[in-house]
């Protein structure tokens, strides 16, 4: 299949790497101005919903759009992507209640369903096994670099202007990248007719509401019929998907060890990311009382590491192959989430950055592998859903993950009467804490010391458990890799 224009890598890659500056911005700037904004807006009690509605429609989108880039092509499902997420992004900054920016997060996250996996499956589509080991490490440089200046552009910008510019500075480069991807990625699709699975994809979306309803809180008649609706979705989801002509996720692709392990192994490590880039800010400002910037820079070095070791893994792949990768990595993430729950109430600003960077190294080794693995092991009309579903169960498990951990830090405040309910909101902003009455602020900082120790126990059983499933990762031979990864991808015909 060959495209009539061809497709010029070099820009295509950039435009790439300016939509994924958007996402490594999206984890650190905003993660460090949201205690600002719970000050600003209040609700403490619904922080974590500011992160679960950008990862449920998030989560919700990747495994859609992965399937319909394999039927229309990556381009206009990118460039929608984009455009979601810009918009998305301006409602945000205009947000003016705690409602209001959920509604506008989850339209944010779905521009990101759209855009992030479509940036990864374009790089495995005009790259050969080899080449896209590389350039992982290009990509991996570029969010790097924005994970480095996330924190303190996120500090600047809410110290000097105001927290609505850290969703506003997306627009730039949503711009650019539009024009870049526009203009350089081009492909041609085989167009015959198609059975879209409209009901496949209402049911995973259902089932994933109501998965969500069912972590987000601690006991009461909601979790229960949460809990049944979301088991009953999911088995007519898959149900349907058995049947299907064309179904949203293919069931078979599971049967291969490599999807199987990757999913399961992604769906647990995404929760333990998810969870640690949500709530260490929290711990930093509300319990070790540091700056909205001095929160930024505890999860920076996870965003410095992961780069860092992505880069290093790709270029080791031809070399070693992907389980020892894989090993290692999860071994380290795994022992970083222990020492993270260790530390506990002990933990200083300088072992958190020191924890999440290992966090973010052992992240790096093991994705860059899993991911190349996956792609690798289908043909280019798989290619995009094989690579959304991987996306899909981190996404799933970061849903999961931080409902279950914001439930329990909520129910860890709420055990205490003595704690007003806008009392951990205020406590996020220099003049509310000074208003506190000193009592408040002890018992306050004992629940919240406490819930957040709990949720790094949480993060270290997941660390672990994903690296015991990925012990059972199949040894894929290189060269049937690179056979896999050799299908030609429509876009690949001709490049400049």
């Amino acid at each position: 299949m060959a495209s009539e224009r061809k497709t010029h890598r070099a820009l295509t890659v950039a435009g790439l790497i300016l939509a994924l500056a958007m996402a490594a911005l999206e984890s650190t700037v905003v993660a460090t101005a949201m205690p600002t904004v719970i000050g600003d807006l209040g609700g403490i009690h619904q922080y974590a919903w500011v992160t679960t509605a950008y990862l449920l429609t998030s989560s919700v989108l990747v495994p859609i759009c992965g399937k319909l880039s394999d039927i229309y092509g990556r381009k206009p499902i990118m460039l929608f992507g984009i455009a979601v997420f810009l918009l998305g992004s301006i409602a945000s900054g205009a947000a003016q209640t705690m409602p209001q920016l959920i509604a506008f997060r989850a339209l944010q996250g779905a521009g990101a369903g759209a855009m992030q996996p479509m940036a990864m499956t374009i790089s495995g589509d005009i790259f050969d096994l080899e080449e896209r080991a590389r350039i992982q490490g290009v990509f991996g440089a570029a969010w790097g670099l924005f994970g480095i200046i996330g924190p303190m552009v996120g500090g600047l910008i809410v110290h000097y202007f105001s927290w609505r510019w850290v969703f506003y500075v997306n627009v730039p480069f949503g711009v650019a990248s539009v024009a870049l991807v526009a203009s350089s990625f081009h492909e041609r699709i085989d167009r015959r007719p198609h059975e879209l699975d409209f009901l496949g994809a209402a049911l995973l979306s259902a089932g994933v509401v109501a998965l969500l309803l069912a972590t987000g809180r601690l006991g009461g008649e909601t979790t229960l019929l949460a809990a049944v609706a979301s088991a009953a979705l999911f088995a007519a989801f898959f149900a349907v998907e058995r049947r299907a002509s064309e179904p949203m996720i293919p069931l078979p692709l599971f049967r291969r060890p490599v999807m199987l392990i990757s999913n399961v192994a992604g769906a647990i490590l995404g929760g333990a990311m998810v969870g640690t880039i949500t709530f260490v800010p929290l711990f930093v400002q509300g319990v070790l009382r540091g700056t909205p910037t001095d929160a930024g820079s505890a999860i920076a070095p996870m965003l410095i590491g992961w780069p860092v070791a992505s880069a290093i893994g790709g270029r080791l792949i031809p070399r070693v192959g992907f389980r020892p990768l894989i090993w290692i990595g999860l071994g380290v993430t795994a022992a970083a989430g222990l020492a993270l729950a260790l530390g506990g109430a002990h933990d200083t600003p300088l072992m958190l950055r020191a924890t999440t960077l290992f966090f973010g190294v052992g992240m790096g080794l093991s994705n860059v592998a899993l991911l190349i693995a996956v792609q690798s092991s289908v043909a280019w009309d798989q290619r995009g859903i094989a690579t959304a579903s991987t996306m899909f169960s981190r996404l799933l498990g970061g849903v999961v993950a931080v409902g279950i951990m914001g439930g329990v830090l909520t129910a860890q405040l709420a055990k205490d009467p003595s704690i007003p309910a806008d009392a951990a909101s205020r406590l996020l902003t220099a003049e509310g804490a000074r208003d506190l009455d000193p009592s408040i602020l002890q018992h306050l900082g004992e629940a919240l010391t406490s819930g957040l120790t709990t949720v790094f126990w949480i993060i270290a059983a997941m660390g672990i458990t994903g690296f015991i499933a990925a012990l059972w990762f199949p040894r894929v031979p290189l060269q049937a890799a690179g056979g896999d990864a050799a299908v030609a991808p429509p876009s690949e015909a001709g490049v400049g």
